[in-house]
This record gives structure tokens, sequence and C-alpha cells, in this order.
């Protein structure tokens, strides 16, 4: 069955290797707080790291209670991060058996052109148009997250140059 897609793109002051730095620093996934009716990040922890970092999964708990696990399944942090969001509680369990999500790193003058894309594989063709209305909330969740990604950057960025 055909996943349902979207992407969301921002210029960002960081290099790709740093956005790679925060993608394994866990202490920053709280930072994502979703858009209703997604919610936002609880906590997200290891439950296996590996040393060439592929591999490595990590549990997640939203706002909300729910809860997922990321794997890192690709893991080239100058161009390209890959990872596949799956074991999702209920209710989502019932109509997803996984999200991809690829980070693709562009460098630019000032930083680095971040594309976030997404494949949501629905469970079933029913759960398909729950699934779109799903999708329609997560890209403005992510759209909303890779702003503020930029505006905690450039805040950071002024605070450095004072």
């Amino acid at each position: 069955m055909k996943p349902i897609t979207f992407t969301c793109e921002e210029a960002l002051l960081l290099g790709p290797e740093e956005i790679a730095r925060q993608i394994l620093d866990l202490t920053k996934w709280p930072d994502y707080h979703g858009y209703w009716p997604i919610p936002g990040i609880k906590v997200a922890e290891f439950d296996v790291q590996t040393p060439c970092i592929t591999g490595t999964r990590i549990r997640v708990t939203n706002l909300d209670g729910s809860s997922h696990v990321e794997e890192i399944v690709e893991w080239q942090p100058d161009h390209r991060i890959r990872l596949e969001m799956k074991e999702f509680s209920p209710p989502l369990s019932r109509l997803a058996t996984r999200f991809e999500e690829t980070w693709e790193f562009k460098r630019i003058e000032k930083g680095t052109h971040a594309t976030r894309s997404f494949q949501l594989q629905a469970k079933s063709f029913l759960a398909r148009l729950p699934l779109r209305v799903i999708s329609f909330f997560l890209k403005r969740a992510i759209a909303r997250h890779l702003r503020e990604m930029r505006t905690s950057e450039v805040a950071g960025y002024s605070t450095v140059m004072k």
C-alpha cells in the first residue's frame, strides 16, 4: 500500500553534524511540542545504543502518555539521517505499522538547508483516512519544530555575539 507522505524544510544556522548531534541529545527531544492533536514529547530514553549509531533505539513517551520506538536506520550525519518510528501504543497502533522520517542536509552559505520527509504506513485501506488527518497535523508539528529550532538558534547566536 502506498504510504502517506509529506515534507518540511527550513534553513538552520547549524551545520549538519551539529544537527545530528542534537538528534542524539535526548534532553532536546522534549523541545518537540507537537501540534493539536499530535502530542509533544515528555521524555526520550535510549533502549539500545550502538557504537555505529545505526541500530540505536530510542523509546519515546509523549505528554498524553502514548509511546513509540524510534530506530536509527541510516546515519550519515553530513548528508542524511533516517529514523523508523514503530511499536506505537494504541490508538495509533491500530492505524499505522510505522512512520519513516528522513532528514536530508545541504550546506548553504550560513548553515544548512534541512529537509524532513515522512512516510506514514497505514495498517489497512480503512486506516488511511484517519492517518491522513494525523499527517495533516503532524506536518504542522514538524514545521513548527523546525521553526522553533531556527528561532532558538538565532536567539543563541545573538547571545553569543553580545
